[in-house]
């Protein structure tokens, strides 16, 4: 691989960022002023921007020093790693999955999806939660294994991106004590004069929910909406308002919220989708997780 500028510069730039200023850094780094800013213009120069102006008696980085520092954070921060990826290498076998999960799963199903692959010897299982479109992305950029969803990918051309089925869960109503006694009485009908909590609008399931309470002739108190769906969970169980949650966790909502079921949600379902980049798997983890959802 041939490249236009120098490590050793990056490295020096990232030194001064970092420092505040030439002198400073040149401190840190045993070198003479002259010498450190010899080194830093010469990164400048393979770049073909200034990363560094003037700012009253020091320095301050430019819009491409900036963006250069970004890129000279997670370089040197993969460095840093080095010694510890090359220990664990040879101290024992391991077999990693990275799994990216969309935080608009439920945790609670989470655990139960990755129940067929908790078992495996020397898993170090990764997991990332984030939005389902920056998921997506590093999917497709490698930096995961699969993505757990409660959505299939969209359809992208740019993206080769294949979603497996690992099931759905009905759906239904839970609330906490307090709120128990008033949800069961003339439920569904009750949901039309108590608090609602709902999943936002980026979850699958919100679009189901709201087709629901149409079809109850519902116009429901919504006073809260979230993301996260351990965050939905945890307002809930605060006494907040009544919330929607997959029957697949119901157990687990008691014994961990203290939350009791209300009634069924009938008609709607929360599906959970594996997403990778191969039609045909080839992760060892990633095909038991499917070859158990069938």
């Amino acid at each position: 691989m041939s490249l236009s500028f120098s490590y050793r510069h990056l490295y020096y730039f990232w030194v001064v960022a970092k420092e505040g200023g030439v002198t400073r850094a040149a401190e840190k780094l045993g070198l003479a002023v002259q010498t450190l800013s010899t080194q830093v213009r010469e990164l400048e120069r393979a770049l073909g921007h200034a990363l560094l102006k003037p700012a009253g008696r020091g320095l301050a980085l430019t819009e491409a020093g900036q963006a250069a520092l970004r890129q000279a954070e997670a370089i040197f921060q993969l460095g840093e790693q080095l010694p510890a990826v090359v220990r664990d290498a040879v101290s024992a076998p391991t077999l990693r999955l990275a799994v990216g999960i969309s935080n608009g799963l439920p945790k609670l199903v989470v655990r139960q999806l990755l129940d067929p692959v908790l078992g495996a010897p020397h898993l170090r299982l990764l997991c990332n939660e984030d939005r389902f479109d920056d998921l997506l992305g590093d999917l497709a950029l490698h930096r995961l294994d699969v993505v757990l969803a409660d959505r299939p990918a969209p359809a992208n051309p740019n993206l080769k991106l294949y979603s497996h089925s690992l099931g759905s869960s009905p759906m239904a109503w839970f609330a906490s004590a307090d709120l128990l006694e008033e949800a069961r009485r003339d439920f569904p009908r009750s949901l039309g004069r108590l608090p609602i909590l709902l999943p936002n609008v980026h979850a699958g399931v919100r679009a189901r929910l709201d087709q629901w309470f149409e079809r109850q002739g519902l116009r429901p108190q919504v006073v809260g909406e979230f993301e996260d769906a351990a965050l939905l969970a945890t307002f809930g169980a605060s006494g907040m308002g009544v919330f929607p949650a997959a029957e697949l966790v119901q157990e687990k909502l008691g014994v961990r919220y203290k939350l009791e079921r209300v009634g069924p949600c009938e008609g709607v379902e929360e599906h959970f989708y594996a997403i990778d980049t191969e039609k045909k798997v080839s992760h060892p983890l990633v095909k038991r997780l499917l070859q158990a959802a069938t």
